[in-house]
């Protein structure tokens, strides 16, 4: 497994209205809300390639297909998601974490806005997604570009 760089963090919360009075009115993050759920989001935030608010109820139906995190597992506060290089390195790398003996929440899947992810819950409750979202790559290889250019002047 060899992931290219961390995609997106963010935070869990139970209460959208709180965690939007937080981070979007007293914190002033430039946070936008995703069509159709209720994901808070930004990808204008310097130092971050995506940061995000996800309420408990999606992190619930996209892990589980329920808009309820099961008992007896521990509510997650934070979420991570590693970037694979490809849709295929996601599927490697899932498959690599259960050989080693973890149990995933759900499989590779495509969702319908193009992102590959796998996910599985750490002992602590964090939600780590093995991740491809397309448009978080091209803006890697035009950075690139950019800077080999620059260096060969």
């Amino acid at each position: 497994m060899k992931p290219e760089f961390i995609g997106a963090v963010g935070v869990i919360t139970s209460d959208l209205a709180a965690g939007r009075s937080l981070y979007v009115s007293d914190l002033g993050l430039p946070l936008k809300q995703l069509r159709d759920t209720n994901f808070l989001h930004t990808d204008k935030l310097p130092g971050s390639r995506y940061f995000g608010v996800w309420p408990l109820s999606e992190a619930a139906k996209a892990c589980f297909g329920s808009a309820s995190w099961p008992r007896g597992r521990p509510i997650p506060q934070m979420f991570i998601e590693l970037e694979m290089a490809s849709p295929a390195g996601v599927v490697r790398a899932a498959a690599e974490l259960e050989a080693k003996g973890h149990h995933l929440l759900h499989g590779p899947r495509t969702d319908p806005w193009g992102q590959t992810v796998a996910r599985l819950q750490t002992p602590d409750g964090l939600i780590v997604g093995l991740s491809y979202v397309p448009w978080m790559h091209r803006r890697v290889r035009r950075t690139s570009k950019r800077k080999a250019r620059a260096r060969s002047r």
